[in-house]
């Protein structure tokens, strides 16, 4: 007699069928990121994957995996430490290893250089500057609005989101006000074309390091009360920023910090409004004149849809694990902030959007030693631009179907690419149009 099969347990559940791996780097990705982040989480959560430069690098999407790898010492920001050889990083997308002193800055180095510049830089960036620097941007937000108040439409990404931050870091560090509107031009074919180093974009990497020697030099022989000033003040122990350091940092500042601006208020406020009721809500706080759900909401909207999607590239520098996976050295690993931070074994409900949220460590801004410097600044011109833009248009909407909005391609940063919007005109009254 043949053996038979022991029949099947009754109340057993048979295991669900796993759902097929996504494509990652699509323009249908780059819409919506989260469906194949949550599917990374859960079946490959330290992933090896091809980036569409065609390098190859790890990606970390747990919470605890990626919070754990961004205060791994072992995880170098020096891309010296990739195993690729030089002539092809640039290539791939990995920058080359102190290709020039303006790329050598907090974002590409380690202790004991990151220890020592990150001293110096933050006696000049101060918490009581960034709070001293608040009427400055809440002058410049509502300038921004009254350009196109009157009009009852915008493109908030262009008229509002983009000009804000890159104004006030050019006040803030002390460029002359006839010199800013070069910066715009500067940054905006940065923050176009991605950084990459040719045509149009290295020329203007090139005009703003001149022009920040340039800067640098006279302050030095003549120094205000503003940022770059301070950088070149500062001292501890008798150690000073050099000149390039100070180019540098003002560079990174620059560059790095209003991007992440633009993309706090575009997708900020993007999400505002396609979540009415938390909008609703946050417009009624702000009448009654309570800023509290203002703060919270900022930090859950960094969370929800932050605008660093990645964070900055890191390299092994010797074999570890993360994650149960084993990665060797001269790896590179890119941690995936969206991902973690809406990872449900850390954030409950983490595809809602809740403003009042109250136990929100998101990674928005990194961890460890590498926790952006900026960070409160930014806060400061998302919360400003965020309410004003509630307070001035209350029947603010959107001005296209969100199926039709565009995100910026690229590895580190999400954002839109417009953001069209529609309201009253203030003054105006709807129900006559007139």
């Amino acid at each position: 007699m043949q053996d038979q099969p022991p029949p099947a347990c009754p109340h057993s559940t048979p295991t669900p069928p796993r759902p097929p791996e996504p494509d990652l780097f699509t323009w249908e990705f780059a819409s919506d990121p989260y469906p194949a982040y949550a599917w990374l989480r859960e079946y490959a959560p330290v992933r090896w994957t091809e980036l569409p430069s065609g390098v190859e690098a790890w990606l970390v999407t747990r919470y605890a995996d990626a919070r754990e790898a961004l205060a791994e010492q072992r995880l170098s920001k020096n891309p010296a430490h990739h195993d690729e050889p030089a002539h092809a990083r640039g290539r791939t997308g990995i920058p080359g290893e102190r290709k020039a002193e303006l790329m050598t800055h907090l974002l590409n180095i380690d202790p004991p250089d990151h220890t020592r510049l990150r001293r110096l830089v933050s006696k000049a960036f101060t918490p009581r500057r960034v709070a001293a620097f608040a009427p400055r941007v809440q002058e410049l937000t509502d300038q921004l609005i009254d350009r196109f108040a009157e009009k009852g439409e915008a493109d908030l990404i262009h008229e509002f989101a983009f000009p804000l931050p890159i104004y006030a870091i050019c006040d803030l560090l002390g460029v002359p006000r006839e010199d800013q509107d070069d910066f715009r031009d500067w940054a905006g074919m940065m923050i176009r074309h991605g950084g990459g180093p040719r045509g149009g974009v290295a020329r203007s990497v090139k005009k703003m390091r001149g022009y920040l020697a340039e800067l640098i030099h006279r302050k030095r022989a003549d120094p205000g009360d503003d940022l770059i000033s301070g950088l070149i003040r500062a001292s501890d122990h008798g150690e000073h920023l050099t000149e390039n350091e100070a180019a540098a940092m003002a560079f990174i500042l620059l560059f790095a910090g209003f991007e992440t601006t633009v993309n706090l208020i575009g997708n900020g406020t993007y999400a505002l409004l396609t979540h009415p009721e938390q909008r609703e809500r946050l417009q009624r706080s702000l009448a009654a004149g309570d800023t509290a759900l203002l703060e919270t909401g900022v930090e859950e909207l960094l969370r929800y849809d932050g605008p660093v999607e990645l964070a900055t590239w890191r390299f092994a520098t010797e074999p570890l694990r993360i994650g149960g996976q084993d990665i060797a050295a001269g790896d590179p690993v890119l941690v995936v902030l969206a991902a973690a931070d809406r990872d449900p074994a850390r954030f409950a409900e983490p595809d809602l959007l809740d403003l009042s949220r109250r136990d929100n460590q998101h990674l928005g801004y990194g961890h460890g030693i590498h926790y952006c410097l900026g960070a409160p600044l930014a806060r400061l011109e998302g919360q400003t631009a965020l309410a004003t833009l509630l307070r001035r248009l209350p029947d603010l909407q959107l001005g296209a179907p969100p199926g039709e909005l565009r995100w910026r391609g690229g590895l580190i940063m999400r954002g839109l690419r417009t953001l069209p919007v529609r309201f009253t005109p203030p003054g105006s009254d709807s129900r006559t149009g007139t």
